[in-house]
Parts: structure tokens; sequence; C-alpha cells
């Protein structure tokens, strides 16, 4: 419809342009031009003043002997010719122009000026158009999202407790007045905070599919630009626009992008993001009563927001939305796998039970995963060791059985995670083992993986100092096995790991006795360019070098304690680097049971042949 009013604008235009122009082409012709009487026409051929003439019907036009132009209207004189060639006048005649012709002429001569007329009236519709990035820079880039598949709280699990305290919202969405007509003032702002991955825009979604309201939503590094003022022109802009379809729900996605905290950049107080920072602050706290507009931010990095930012009467309240405990990730697989055909043996209690740490994306990868590797063995149904080893996958990384490892690598790796293995099993305190591979598996050539049996919240130093020992049994192993000086870099991951541990012990936990519970702050600078400023104000040197004696205590206790626990149990040790050269991966069970001495049934498992391991080449520790 639309479409239609500006086409038949555009044709009046053109039409009346037209008409204008040929009255303004024929008055100047008009003007040019003398006009005479036909006897006083005929005076001037009979005394050879007339050069020329254009005979069109009736009408004379001509030129005098002094360069004036004439027209004149002649009679129907069948003598006029014969006098006008004994003058010696030249003659020229035209037949009559038809309307068509002139409109046509008239339409050409006036293309021009109608394509500069048409080009100007484009651009200045463009200026006017959010999609041009150019002239457009100001406006908002908040993105009304169409809600053709209504999300729902049903379509969100393991978010129970974050879907109660977001119901009030709902509510207010649809009926304000309930809360009004009490004085009630419901929270303008939530700011939704959590991990990557749990769930936090689904849920902003979600609420907006509750109430059945429109749904905008944008980035924080939407209003970012080199130019100071553009990002408070989007955020004016976007503001007006949510008003306009009120009540309405505006996410901001990633709002530690334009909601740091003020004064803490090298830019000074007048950069741009301050700038587009303070028109938020202002819009927030600018709403009248009856504008039911709710914002919803996100963020991972709550403690780097401005004050000002998390007051009441803006993001008043905050939802921790944090990784689901055993029963929010059972409900997150059968949301997942509501269109992905299982197997009878897939119980989806257990693959919770063994995906503790998990978010809502890590699931939905797990279960994707599971369906990608069933669909590639032409499987009609995903079945429960689909999703063993997709979970393998996603823990330790792809298989790489074409990369070759000669028989004094293989037997070197076997050994480094037959120590890490053994240890795990005489510690004091940690989680089982899940499974102990040789085959290269993402950046590793071999790994032992542990699993916990519940969800963990906190760790005890006993645990930390467990899982220091653990991971010194690997370079411990080499050395019994294969002397000093035949140890490898193939450790280089465990004994950073384990100085990264031994560090946050002493520095930030606390867990040293010299130093004590006190924490000592390390990198407090801000990052510039890739580099960090770092900032010791509350460690001198004399405490940098305790730390530092601290730290390799806790990483040289735990390499004699691995020590010590590989020399006590050297059988268990050479069974366990013996089954794990035969067969390359062994399950927590089956360790168990190599280490009883029982027999390991594994005539299920196609092995894959040597020959063919062997054609690929030898991979660098």
């Amino acid at each position: 419809m639309r479409q239609g009013k500006n086409l038949i604008i555009w044709a009046i235009l053109i039409i009346a342009l037209s008409v204008i122009a040929n009255a303004y082409q024929t008055g100047q012709k008009t003007l040019n031009q003398k006009g005479m009487m036909f006897s006083e026409f005929l005076d001037y051929v009979e005394n050879k003043n007339v050069v020329s003439v254009v005979i069109e019907g009736s009408n004379i036009t001509g030129q005098l002997k002094d360069g004036k132009e004439f027209y004149t209207y002649a009679t129907d004189d069948p003598d006029l010719i014969k006098k006008l060639r004994e003058a010696d006048v030249k003659i020229e005649a035209k037949p009559l122009e038809d309307k068509a012709g002139t409109l046509l002429g008239i339409f050409i001569s006036l293309l021009p000026a109608i394509l500069l007329i048409g080009a100007w009236f484009y651009f200045m519709n463009q200026a006017n158009s959010s999609n041009n990035k150019a002239m457009g820079f100001g406006r908002s880039r908040a993105k009304l999202v169409e809600n053709k598949k209504k999300v729902t709280f049903k379509d969100v699990a393991g978010v129970e407790e974050e879907k109660r305290d977001l119901e009030e919202i709902i509510d207010f969405l649809k009926d304000p007045s309930k809360f009004q007509r009490l004085g009630g003032k419901i929270p303008r702002g939530v700011l939704l905070v959590g991990p990557p991955g749990t769930g936090k825009t689904l849920l902003a979604r979600a609420v907006a599919g509750e109430a059945d309201v429109p749904f905008f939503s944008i980035s924080g590094s939407d209003f970012v630009e080199m130019f100071v003022g553009v990002g408070a022109s989007r955020v004016r802009d976007m503001f007006n626009e949510a008003k306009q379809h009120a009540p309405c729900l505006l996410f901001i996605d990633e709002i530690d992008a334009v909601g740091r905290h003020r004064g803490a950049g090298l830019g000074g107080g007048n950069d741009e993001r301050e700038q587009t920072l303070n028109q938020l602050l202002v819009e927030m706290d600018g709403f009248d009563a009856n504008e039911s507009v709710i914002i919803i931010a996100a963020t991972n990095r709550p403690d780097i927001l401005d004050p000002a930012l998390l007051r009441p009467g803006r993001f008043d309240r905050q939802v921790v939305v944090s990784n689901p405990d055993v029963k929010g990730r059972e409900e997150i697989l059968k949301v997942h796998t509501r269109n992905v055909p299982l197997a009878k043996d897939v119980k989806l209690s257990i693959v919770a039970r063994g995906t503790p740490g998990f978010s809502g994306a890590d699931l939905a990868n797990l279960v994707n995963e599971a369906a990608l590797l069933a669909a590639r063995k032409n499987k009609n149904k995903v079945t429960s060791k689909d999703f063993d080893d997709a979970k393998d996958k996603v823990l330790m990384g792809a298989e790489k059985r074409s990369m070759a490892m000669d028989e004094n690598e293989k037997k070197l790796t076997a050994y480094h995670e037959a120590g890490h293995a053994v240890c795990s099993l005489h510690v004091e305190e940690t989680d089982p083992i899940h499974k102990a591979t040789i085959i290269p598996r993402g950046r590793a050539l071999g790994m032992v993986q542990q699993l916990p049996e519940k969800d963990q919240y906190s760790y005890s130093r006993q645990k930390m100092l467990s899982r220091l020992t653990i991971m010194m049994g690997g370079r411990v192993a080499e050395e019994l096995k294969f002397g000093y000086d035949k140890v490898t870099s193939g450790a280089s991951s465990d004994i950073n790991a384990a100085t990264n541990l031994a560090k946050a012990m002493v520095t930030e936990w606390g867990m040293s006795d010299v130093l004590g519970p006190v924490r000592y702050a390390e990198n407090s600078g801000e990052v510039f360019l890739g580099k960090t400023f770092t900032q010791n104000q509350n460690m001198s040197e004399e405490t940098a070098k305790v730390v530092d004696s601290e730290v390799k205590k806790l990483v040289m206790n735990a390499y004699d304690k691995a020590t010590k626990i590989l020399k006590e149990n050297d059988k268990e040790f050479e069974l366990l680097a013996s089954a794990l050269i035969e067969y390359e991966i062994l399950t927590g069970d089956e360790i168990k049971d190599v280490i009883a001495g029982k027999k390991i049934d594994k005539s299920d498992e196609a092995p894959v042949s040597e020959e063919k391991r062997t054609k690929s080449s030898v991979p660098e520790l």
C-alpha cells in the first residue's frame, strides 16, 4: 500500500514537472520571436527582407535579414510558395506534431532532470532509514525479535529459582495496573549474572514469550563507536522506539561492554564509552511511572560494572543464573532430546550425573555431538555409547587415531598416564577415574580423565594437595622408569597446572602456614594493547620471595609424595602401564580390574590395527 502511494506521488510529480517545463520552453520561444501580421509578412517577402521560413501547417516562423526571428499565421494562400520562391526565401516544411510525440520529446528532454531529482529523493529517503549505516549512524540497532516460534518457560530448564524471580516481571507486563493501584513499583531493570552458556539470553526471551510482549534485543558492543556521541544517540533512539511499543521488553546482552566502571580506563572522562553509559543511566532513570518498558541485561562480569548502573531505580535486581545441578541437567537434556530418537539403553539421569559442571550450552553440544556420532554410524537411534563417546570428545577432545607413535613414545606415554592413575588411586581425597587413554586427544598425547560423583561447590585443602600429587605423578613415573636424563617435555601442562594451583592456594585462598589467611593480589592493573600492567601494591619484594618459596614447597611436597606412592605400588604401576600399551583405552572400572589381576574383555570393541596407525607421522611431545 505504501509503495503504491509512493509511485502515484512520483507519477504526479513527473507529469507536473513536464507540463511546467513545456510551458516554460514555449513561453521562452515566444518571447524570443517577433509576432507580425500576415500582410506585414507579405510586405517583408516582397521587399526581400526574409531569409528563411519554416511552414508547419498554418504556422510560419522565420528569420529576417537583420537576424531577428518572427512568427505569423498564414491563410490558405495558393500563391504563397510562388512569392517566397521569387523572393529567394529558403523554405522548410514540417508536418504538424501530434501530442504523443510532443510529450515524448518533452519527457526525453526532461529525463536528466528527472533522474537527478529521483536520486536526490532516494538519498534523502536513505538518510531517514536506519538501514543506511553512513547516514543513519546515530540510529538504534536494537532488533525487534519476531517471536514466530514462541519461547516460554517450558523451553527453559534447570533454572527454576531464576524463573520464580522473574514471574512478577511477567505479571507486571501483563497487567501493570495490578501493581500501580497499590503504589507498587516494579524493578525497571533486571541484571542476569552467570557464566557463559547458562541460558541468560534464552531466559530473557522466555520472559517476553510468557508476557506476550514485543522483545527488543541488542548487544552492548553495538553502542560503542569511534565517534563520540554516536553511542549516546543510539541509546536515546533505542528508548524512544521501545516506548512506542510499550509494554515491551528490552534485552541488552554483554552490557559490560558499555557499562564498565567509569574512570578506570585510559581514555579520560569524556570518551565515547562513558558518554554512552551516561546517556544509558539518564534514560533508565527517566522512565515515567506508566511506561511499561522493562530492561533485562546479561553479563558474566558484574564486578566491573559501574555502581551507578546497579543502584535502585536502574538495575536494582540481580538474578544469578549458575550452572545447573544434577536435576537441572536432566531437565535440560529432556528439552534438547525432544527431537532426537533415543535408544532404550539411554538414561538421561545417568548422563546428567556424569556431566557435573556442564552448562546448558555444554549439554546442548553434548546431545548434538551424540546425534552426529550416531548419524555417522548410520544408526536409527542415539545409543548410550554415543553419549559416552560424545562426552569423551567434549571433555578430552576428539581422538586422533591417525597420529602414529613409535613403540618408545607409546611406552613412555603409557607409563606417564599410569603414574597419574596410580597416584589418584592412593591419595587421601580425589575424584574417581572416568577413563585413561594413550590415544592422542586434542593437544594431549594421552590423558587420565577424572569426574566428580556429585556437584561440588567448594574444595578442601586436602583435595587440592591430592590434586597436586596426581599432577606430579606423570613426571615422577617417567623418571622412575626411564631415568632422570630421559624425562620429556610431556609433563609441561602438568607442571603449569600444578604451579597455578599452588599459587592460588598461597595468594588467594590463604592456605600457607607461613603467610596465613591473607590475600596477595598480583594482577590488579588494567589491560591495554594486550598487556597487563601489574600493580603489586600489597606485596613487597620480600613477600614475593616468600610466596615463591611457599609455592615451590607445595609443588615439591607433592612431587615427593608421588614418588613415594609409585615406589610403594610399583607392581600396580607396571600392570597398568602394560594394560594401557595393550588396550590403549581403559575405563575406571577396567583400571581397578587390571590392578586386581583380572582379565579385561574388550572383544566387543573393534581394535585399530597397528599397521594402519604406523602409516602416519610421529607427533611431537
